[in-house]
């Protein structure tokens, strides 16, 4: 009798887990789809030592933000590939140069507003909203922070301390193709199971409702930034998570039709600026990064720049906005 009482719940579970991995297989399908051409691309710009000429464009504009011009190629380096390959940069010019904890927030901050361009804003892409825009508002507004962040450490003289690198881990050497093609194979399951946690996350927190929950504590806000309430979750998975891991799903509720392609542009013009909050402000003190940059006033920044943006946007023509900010739903 027990059993015949257990078996349909059983049944239920593995009927709800199934239909959870498959949404997963699809998301993470479509976001696969975007990141392996662009991964063996890096690859081959870094084989071919192209990323340094990127790096020719940005020596001039490192003095603005108080920087060496061999900073540029840490910073290209974080653009064209992640974070964690402007560390290893940063790492291996370090010894030659003495840098302030000022200049290294500054430089970590430049790092974590505009790093990973190719995949992250081809993901914004995909959810609707333009690449250009998407790009130049990464690369600009990490400017514009850069140089605010200069100039407040340079007028109250704070932190102008020498740095010190708490980094423990050893600098790697450019790995082989054979390790690199299985390293990025790791990297790819690694994010198929945290696009399978997320959903799985997701589908509870709305089955308990906290997901309404969360919604209401983030809807003042949100409101101040002109984003409905419908994105909260979607905010809050990029914020924390990162475009990288939550971009499958992201994509996947953009195009659902129950978030205003207003709403997603919003979301991701704040998730942009700032995401993996947690993880990836971990790795920039690593470096020697202050908060009141890192974190501080990158997010207080972002939240400015996103609230002045939706505000600006009514005073433009649908044309106007649709053709380079974002999409119509019958566009994509």
């Amino acid at each position: 009798m027990g059993l015949s009482r257990i078996k349909p719940y059983l049944q239920s579970c593995l009927h709800a887990g199934t239909r959870v991995f498959q949404e997963a297989v699809r998301v993470s399908a479509g976001l696969f789809k975007i990141m392996i051409p662009i991964l063996i691309l890096v690859k081959i710009l870094q084989e071919l030592g192209w990323i340094a000429y990127l790096a020719l464009p940005l020596e001039p504009l490192m003095g603005l933000v108080g920087l060496p011009p061999e900073m540029g190629l840490v910073w290209a380096t974080g653009m064209v590939n992640n974070i964690y390959g402007a560390a290893v940069v940063f790492l291996s010019l370090a010894p030659e140069h003495t840098l302030s904890v000022a200049q290294v927030t500054v430089l970590s901050t430049l790092i974590l507003v505009a790093h990973a361009l190719p995949i992250e804003v081809k993901i914004a892409q995909k959810s609707g909203n333009r690449f250009l825009f998407q790009a130049l508002m990464r690369v600009a507004g990490a400017l514009v922070l850069g140089i605010l962040l200069h100039w407040s450490y340079s007028l109250t003289g704070w932190l102008q301390q020498e740095n010190v690198v708490f980094w423990q881990g050893e600098i790697r050497k450019s790995p082989g193709l054979w390790e690199w093609a299985l390293e990025q194979l790791r990297n790819l399951g690694f994010i198929f199971c945290i696009v399978l946690a997320l959903i799985s996350l997701m589908r509870l927190l709305n089955k308990l409702r906290i997901t309404d929950i969360l919604v209401r504590i983030l809807e003042p806000p949100l409101r101040f930034l002109g984003i409905g309430r419908e994105a909260a979750p979607l905010a809050i998975v990029g914020m924390t998570m990162g475009l990288t891991y939550g971009g499958g799903l992201i994509i996947y509720e953009s195009r659902s039709g129950r978030v205003s392609p207003k709403d997603v542009f919003a979301s991701l013009t704040l998730m942009g600026l700032t995401h993996s909050i947690i993880e990836d402000t971990l790795l920039m003190v690593m470096l020697g990064g202050h908060l009141s940059g890192i974190l501080f006033g990158r997010l207080i920044f972002s939240l400015l720049v996103v609230a002045l943006l939706v505000r600006c946007l009514p005073l433009l023509s649908d044309a106007f906005v649709h053709r380079f900010f974002y999409k119509l739903p019958s566009q994509n």
